[in-house]
């Protein structure tokens, strides 16, 4: 894949700031009750919804019931393998850890090439679909010049040296993205951010501010909205986390800049907005988010769908959201476990049906408590 030249990315720049310069007019000229265009059920976290959705805990809300492992240095990417095992990644150490259902937990590999600054490191983990064939774990790191997926083969308890998939995804130090899992099509999808560089988004060469979707082997995939390219969505600041309901639909989080993170449904080749506009903006050509809160509110980051609810941890928010599905939209969402864990980065669904939750304050922009980080498992 060839990418602009400075000169270009220029242009492009130039083009997107007079775009964000009309997106912004729009946004003034046009009140926020008067949304003609946005997304079914598309809303908004009010103080009053906030006050109704406190956290009284009943017999149906989540609730952690287990500590399954302590002292962790922020664990990102969660898998879960046969045989009750559980693979676990570290940003910051670049450790990748076996854990059990029971808490033992153990060292399987450190993967070379990381670079660890600012907000990169080693995040996403995804089993493949033929891991009881080709025993291969994918992963998504941050390197020295770019972002790129691996996989390493697992065999008797540890991990093998990383084979490159995907190269070129564009580095920083924040806005990194990270996320990575093999959707019910058996094909592998990333979640990338700008990486700091906002019209990357809008750049369909630019791996940057996409959702990608590739084979195994790190092809373009079959079927994607763009001839032969990894992209499949566009228009994205910092895609987190990602799932698929029972009717095979796409769900991202995302951050945004300073106003609106967003829940988006996502359809392939469909352009979310970023930077041209950030949160639900009624803008012929971009697809608004059913959902947007606050940064204090939420700062979405892993996502997870059971039995058609998503929940989504969030780090500043230091809270876990539940959000009901409801035919094309969505219910009310409601929040769980806030300030009691500090900042949850990712929650995935274990099997058996619970949720394993992590933390992820020994970030730089957490504060550890005793035993942090920790992985939590939470009852749905």
């Amino acid at each position: 894949m060839s990418f602009p030249t400075p000169s270009e990315n220029a242009a492009r720049r130039s083009k997107y700031v007079r775009a964000a310069l009309l997106g912004v007019a729009v946004l003034v000229a046009v009140p926020a009750a008067a949304h003609a265009n946005a997304a079914p059920h598309a809303n908004t976290v009010t103080k009053e919804i906030a006050a109704v959705h406190a956290d009284t805990a009943t017999a149906t809300d989540p609730v952690v019931h287990k500590t399954i492992a302590t002292d962790l240095q922020v664990p990102w990417g969660v898998a879960f393998l046969p045989r009750r095992e559980t693979l676990a990644s570290e940003r910051n150490t670049a450790r990748v850890l076996s854990v059990t259902p029971s808490g033992k937990v153990r060292e399987v590999g450190v993967v070379p090439g990381v670079n660890a600054a600012g907000q990169g490191g080693l995040m996403g983990l995804a089993v493949s679909p033929s891991f009881a064939r080709d025993r291969y774990v994918y992963a998504y790191l941050t390197g020295e010049t770019d972002q790129r997926i691996v996989r390493m083969r697992y065999t008797g308890g540890r991990l093998g040296a990383p084979e490159p998939v995907l190269t070129g995804i564009p580095t920083g130090t924040s806005h990194l993205g990270g996320r990575i899992a093999f959707g019910p099509d058996g094909f592998l999808y990333v979640g990338t951010g700008d990486a700091g560089t906002p019209d990357s988004a809008q750049d369909r060469q630019s791996l940057g501010g996409k959702i990608l979707r590739i084979t195994a082997d790190g092809a373009p995939a079959p079927g994607n909205p763009f001839p032969g390219s990894p992209v499949y969505s566009l228009g994205h600041r910092n895609v987190q986390g990602f799932g698929w309901d029972s009717r095979g639909r796409l769900w991202a989080s995302e951050f945004g800049q300073a106003t609106w993170d967003e829940l988006n449904l996502i359809t392939p080749g469909a352009n979310y907005g970023w930077p041209v506009v950030e949160g639900q903006a009624s803008t012929p050509g971009f697809v608004d988010p059913l959902w947007q809160w606050s940064p204090a509110e939420a700062s979405p980051s892993g996502l997870a769908i059971a039995d058609d609810v998503i929940y989504i941890a969030g780090l500043r928010g230091q809270r876990l959201w539940r959000i009901p599905l409801q035919g094309e939209g969505i219910g009310t969402p409601a929040a769980f476990l806030t300030g009691e864990y500090g900042r949850l980065r990712t929650v995935v669904r274990a099997p058996g049906g619970k949720l394993w939750l992590t933390t992820s304050n020994r970030d730089q922009l957490g504060t550890p408590r005793p035993g942090d980080d920790k992985i939590l498992s939470v009852k749905p």
